[in-house]
């Protein structure tokens, strides 16, 4: 596939080819929720079905050459990851079982060991639950305060109210890449740049961005990085933090086991290096290897290619849903991927999606698990359009069609 040249029509016909979800389920679906999680390639199905069919064994502990393969595979990921990211060295690619567990794992170690009475974890209104709770939960038991950056009607994050926010006691700031509600794309790099010019480290959710934008971790310059496989064609159950090198040296374990282990005494025991150290017990190998699959799957039809496709997609859902009387879009950030979000007038977005799913169209309705987004936009809920380069524009077109149908019955 050439790619520098957009993607047309044919191209999307092959890359769809490659879904069998969409091709042979035998059930028509336009499937429009994959900001939840996306639909997955038979290449990395196979990758998976591969590895438990000839390639099982245990990583890093058998010694015979089944065992040398698959642990020699589950490093290749690891590098290939890593490359896909612009990280550094993949030992600061750490497998981790999605982007809650990353979340998790930086709150239980680099929070646990850096927070103390008093100090302060930033956080904004656009976070998922996932980027809220595990702050949450380490202030407690450390008596730090979380604090909250606005998102504004735009619904998106601004420098000059992140300036104002960060304090002499400030310790992480923990800041969407993309929102899972609106889709904006918030400025990254300028948010890290402000930040680190006060000496505070941070620390970016990217579940929604890693699968529809490049990233370049090195370049951004930020200190922790978090997305999930299964939201960019990988497999569910296998996740990816990236720390900084000298960050996880310095940061403790969060979970005792195989794996992590370089001595166990009767009274102590001594970790490995990362990552290692953060990797006790089985850790997803068959997932890991199949995400590798699906990167090299993304970078052979094109990253760029299939982000400005998606681009297309989501300003023709703008244009459409603006042209339904009654429908409000949420947030008008200056630059948006992966989802829209909206609110049809005198409905509710779990009946939108009821009605919605009678024509085979797929979409999310509800709080997005980002309830304190929700109360910013004063709404209880709302229904997500989320397409992916697999979508075509025809089946955005239905999909509005659809919707006005909607709004007619409840009209």
């Amino acid at each position: 596939m050439n790619e520098t040249k957009p993607l047309g029509g044919g191209d999307i016909r092959r890359l769809r080819a490659d879904f069998p979800l969409l091709t042979d389920s035998g059930v028509p679906v336009i499937y429009l929720d994959n900001a939840a999680t996306t639909q997955k390639p038979r290449a990395v199905i196979d990758a998976l079905t591969r590895f438990y069919a000839l390639q099982n064994a245990p990583v890093h502990r058998g010694i015979y050459r089944l065992g040398d393969q698959a642990s020699a595979l589950y490093e290749q990921a690891r590098s290939r990851v890593s490359r896909f990211i612009g990280a550094g060295s993949s030992s600061e690619i750490v497998f981790t079982r999605g982007t809650t567990e990353s979340i998790n794992l930086v709150a239980q170690t680099f929070g646990r060991r850096r927070l103390g009475p008093g100090d302060e974890i930033l956080v904004t209104e656009m976070e998922h639950h996932a980027n809220i709770v595990p702050w949450q939960i380490v202030c407690r038991e450390h008596g730090a305060i979380l604090r909250w950056i606005p998102a504004g009607r735009a619904c998106e994050v601004r420098a000059d109210e992140l300036a104002r926010r960060l304090g002499p006691r400030t310790r992480l700031l923990a800041v969407v890449h993309v929102s899972n509600v609106t889709g904006t794309v918030n400025p990254i790099g300028s948010l890290i740049e402000i930040a680190h010019a006060k000496g505070v480290p941070v620390l970016v959710d990217g579940a929604q961005a890693a699968g529809h934008l490049p990233v370049d971790v090195t370049a951004l310059g930020c200190d922790f990085y978090a997305f999930s496989g299964h939201k960019m064609l990988g497999p569910m159950g296998v996740g990816i933090l990236y720390g900084r090198g000298d960050l996880l040296r310095d940061m403790p374990p969060w979970q005792g086991g195989g794996g992590a282990i370089a001595h166990v005494g009767r009274d102590s025991s001594t970790f490995r290096e990362p990552p290692a150290k953060f990797e006790a017990g089985t850790p997803p190998v068959a997932e890991a290897i199949a995400l590798a699959e699906a990167i090299e799957y993304i970078e052979r039809a094109g990253r760029a290619r299939l982000a400005a496709y998606e681009q297309s997609l989501i300003h023709q859902v703008e244009r459409g849903l603006k042209d339904i009387p009654g429908v409000r879009i949420h947030g008008d950030p200056t630059e948006r991927a992966a989802a829209v979000s909206f609110s049809l007038e005198g409905v509710h977005p779990h009946d939108v999606s009821q009605m919605l799913d009678e024509d085979g169209i797929a979409v999310r309705a509800g709080n997005l698990c980002a309830q304190p987004l929700m109360d910013a936009l004063g709404v209880p809920g709302v229904v997500r359009i989320a397409p992916a380069f697999y979508n075509t524009p025809e089946e955005i077109d239905l999909t509005m069609q659809a919707l006005d149908r909607v709004r007619g019955i409840f009209r």
